[in-house]
């Protein structure tokens, strides 16, 4: 697995498709582009800004259940590709109890910007989905400010079609 980092929301400008870009930690700093709701967008760039709303929005109740019920969040995997929709689990322990919810990564991405649990993609998702975004020196990007302007600049080409098996 490969562990990342949810660097940033966006909108893809062509579709008007909100994209949620994870970057992986690694030297090669690929980055998985995933599209997603505008309800989940904004519920994740609230959580990234650190936006506090006068009522609980869902993702924060349901991080007040979990915490609530005594369960801690583990990790968040984000595990396939499959007929254009992707696929996470939500990895939770409650005392000796070990469990695995499926989730879409959107929900899952939502809860871990709450609560700060590592993310991470499967090493098959990476290798055949991220985009490897380099300077014009032909090395990759770290600063994730122009990770995202260079992703930018991807998104104008793409749309979601495109990321079908």
């Amino acid at each position: 697995m490969v562990l990342v980092e949810l660097v940033a929301v966006r909108v893809d400008l062509s579709s008007n498709t909100p994209v949620v870009l994870l970057q992986e930690y690694d030297e090669r700093k690929r980055v998985l582009p995933i599209f997603i709701g505008a309800p989940e967008a904004t519920a994740i760039a609230f959580a990234l800004q650190g936006v506090v709303t006068p009522r609980p929005m869902t993702h924060d109740l349901m991080k007040e259940l979990i915490d609530e019920l005594g369960a801690t969040i583990d990790k968040i995997v984000v595990t396939e590709l499959r007929d254009a929709t992707y696929f996470s689990e939500i990895h939770l322990t409650q005392g000796p109890r070990s469990m695995v919810i499926s989730a879409r990564p959107s929900d899952s991405l939502a809860i871990a910007a709450r609560s700060g649990t590592e993310i991470f993609v499967t090493d098959e998702l990476m290798d055949s989905e991220a985009v490897e975004l380099q300077n014009e020196d032909g090395e990759t990007e770290e600063n994730p400010e122009e990770i995202v302007s260079q992703f930018k600049g991807f998104l104008e080409a793409v749309r979601p079609e495109d990321f079908q098996s």
